[in-house]
């Protein structure tokens, strides 16, 4: 089985990938965006769940950017651009309607992304957090811009030996934020 290379802050956990996934709501030809796409993991995981799925992975850090497209390379995913830059921009650049969902990991510009993502006609975003005040953000603007749909608070744990038996060791919460087109 293939790894995944890995960089700073990732890559994000299969179970979060399994959930945020499930809150877009991909659909066959979709075109996905994947914001501080880090390592790749969610665009590869995306591109398992529906058919012609039109990848655009989006990073501030290069070493992100080559992990992804290595990571893309093995694990024959096909459809893809990857673009190093400021997300907020890239994403200015696409046509309106363009974008049926994002998925964003990271970025220090989470506003404006929000803002650009509205403008746009995204059908659906989600966005996971490890910081309360970057979901309290999230939250009002999504709020603001009539996209916010439910927050959820994720907390994995993992079986680990101790002493013959086993006990659960947790992993870092995560947030998950969703906004959906159209909402109220």
């Amino acid at each position: 089985m293939t790894e995944l290379l890995h960089v700073s802050g990732g890559p994000t956990k299969p179970e979060i990938i399994a959930i945020a996934l499930s809150k877009l709501d991909l659909k066959n030809g979709d075109s996905f965006f994947d914001v501080g796409c880090g390592t790749g993991a969610v665009s590869i995981e995306a591109s398992k769940m529906v058919r012609d799925i039109k990848i655009h992975a989006i990073d501030a850090r290069e070493e992100a950017i080559e992990a992804s497209k290595k990571n893309f390379a093995a694990f024959n995913i096909e459809n893809t651009t990857v673009s190093s830059g400021e997300s907020s921009q890239i994403l200015s650049e696409q046509a309106v309607g363009s974008i049926d969902c994002a998925f964003i990991g990271g970025t220090k510009n989470i506003s404006r992304v929000l803002e650009v993502l509205a403008e746009k006609k995204t059908r659906s975003i989600v966005l996971n957090a490890v910081r309360i005040e970057t979901v309290v953000t999230v939250i009002n603007k999504m709020k603001e811009l009539n996209l916010f749909d439910e927050v959820l608070h994720i907390i994995v744990s993992r079986g680990v030996p101790l002493t013959s038996e086993t006990m659960f060791k947790p992993e870092n919460p995560v947030y998950i934020v969703v906004g959906k087109s159209g909402n109220n």
